[in-house]
């Protein structure tokens, strides 16, 4: 394999230690990425624009400030970094999915933009989004549809499944999604990576979603990096109100620890929903699993399927979004965008209290159910990888709750705000990607990302991605 594909596939954490023995520099890694983008991409989709100058001139700045013996480097100094198109990006185009967007450059930067920046880490691009991040797929009428970077004719899921296939392919280690309804997890498990939807309020999201369902987070290859990401990331912004301080702890220190004799809920089901049996039987091995290093697996409770509480919440926001729009801004929205809209626009004051009175039952009733557990598991979802373009497996009819019913186990974490990590799971018989979910009650972010950690470390995945850099290398 050739070095520029050896470099691209090293994870966060694996780069560090190059750059500490100056055995690469930030612009070997760079190029390298680069490289491996303009390979990738044409089969894939999953960045959709493409920083190679900033990212070459942030490289020579930094090596060159490496040059003259930092004592010290930052956390994720020449890290190469994908961005979700969703998210604001200084002198990138970001079009968030949209032809009504198709041509903004920001001049400022999300809040999470700037962290990654001064932390060392170096943006290559922006990462393909349903329109507005409305679906779980990354489809839209800018770019088109992202394919699964395992099986060219299914998705990478949505919405930030263009980030979860750059990660998977080894463009940057590290990619940012958000995730206002399992965006970040469902792609996650399709593409066979991890993904960290943190509590609520821990990564400033700024500008702001006034829903209060979108977490900003971290995809990668490997935990460690989800915890360093997440070091860079956590911690309180006055920009927006609901942020809190970090732990004064570092979150990459603390998953180095295993944790021991946890209890654990095993969630098999949430709502009436089946699970396709190849991932119903991943679950069970991942329980096997958890056992096998000494934790007390035990049946989780029972939970009903909060969907109505979360379309409410956000049909009316996205009519509120769009309220001041003239009809030729609404006439460029994807059509089931647009139903949505005009979904929200027939809802009542009443009714979005309502459903905010049932999300605050819901978080309190999860809250007591996990109560005498430390943490959950269940999977990620409960189907496999989608056909390509597809937002719902096939047979299911075109109402609204279909649309998402099959993601049943990630929504209601954003509505309770609780964290979660998507972690690999297995494979299918035919070769898809299967998640598995870890779930902590509010702020427990450590806890599971130390538990995702133990089981990488005992059954890790990482192989797996060299396959899929082998597979490619070899087209």
């Amino acid at each position: 394999m050739a070095m520029e594909t050896t470099l691209a596939t090293r994870s966060a954490a694996q780069l560090a230690a190059l750059y500490r023995d100056r055995a690469c520099s930030p612009v070997d890694v760079v190029d390298a990425v680069l490289d491996r983008i303009k390979r990738t991409n044409p089969s894939c989709n999953a960045v959709v624009t493409v920083a190679a100058e900033q990212a070459r001139a942030d490289a020579v700045r930094l090596e060159a400030d490496w040059g003259r013996g930092a004592d010290s480097l930052p956390a994720l100094f020449g890290i190469p970094v994908t961005v979700k198109d969703l998210t604001a990006t200084k002198g990138i185009r970001t079009t968030r999915g949209s032809l009504v967007h198709r041509q903004w450059v920001p001049d400022f930067d999300a809040v999470a933009v700037e962290r990654l920046r001064a932390a060392g880490a170096i943006i290559v691009g922006k990462t393909n989004t349903s329109e507005e991040g409305w679906q779980a797929d990354s489809g839209n009428r800018v770019f088109g549809p992202t394919a699964n970077p395992w099986r060219s004719d299914r998705t990478a899921g949505g919405s930030s499944g263009g980030a979860a296939a750059a990660v998977a392919l080894g463009c940057g280690p590290i990619g940012t999604g958000t995730d206002g309804a399992g965006s970040i997890r469902i792609p996650a498990s399709f593409c066979g990576v991890v993904g960290l939807k943190p509590s609520f309020g821990l990564v400033p999201y700024h500008p702001s979603s006034a829903e209060l369902l979108s977490h900003f987070g971290p995809l990668t290859r490997t935990v460690a990096d989800a915890a360093t990401a997440l070091d860079v990331l956590a911690g309180r912004d006055d920009r927006d109100a609901h942020s809190w301080g970090r732990p004064p702890f570092g979150f990459a220190a603390r998953t180095e620890v295993a944790p021991a004799n946890l209890r654990i809920a095993l969630i098999r089901r949430i709502g009436e929903r089946p699970v396709h049996p190849e991932i119903a039987e991943a679950l069970e091995t991942f329980a096997g699993r958890l056992a096998d290093l000494g934790h007390a697996v035990r049946e989780g409770p029972k939970l009903d399927d909060p969907y109505d509480v979360l379309e409410v919440i956000l049909a009316a926001h996205a009519a509120a979004d769009h309220r001041s729009d003239p009809a030729e801004v609404l006439d460029l929205l994807d059509p089931g965008l647009r139903a949505v809209v005009e979904r929200g626009a027939t809802l009542t004051a009443t009714s979005l209290a309502a459903a905010q009175i049932e999300r605050t039952a819901f978080r309190e009733h999860a809250r007591q159910a996990l109560a005498g557990f430390d943490v959950a598991v269940m999977p990620t979802v409960a189907t496999l990888p989608l056909r390509l373009g597809a937002d719902r497996p096939p047979g299911e009819d075109h109402t609204a709750r279909a649309r998402l019913a099959w993601a049943s186990f990630v929504y209601p974490w954003n509505l309770a705000g609780f964290p979660a990590i998507s972690i690999p799971g297995g494979f299918s018989g035919g070769g898809l990607p299967i998640g598995v979910q870890i779930v902590g009650p509010g702020r427990a972010d450590a806890l599971i990302l130390r538990l995702a950690r133990q089981v990488e470390s005992a059954h890790g995945w990482l192989d797996s991605y060299q396959n899929l850099a082998d597979k490619d290398a070899g087209r």
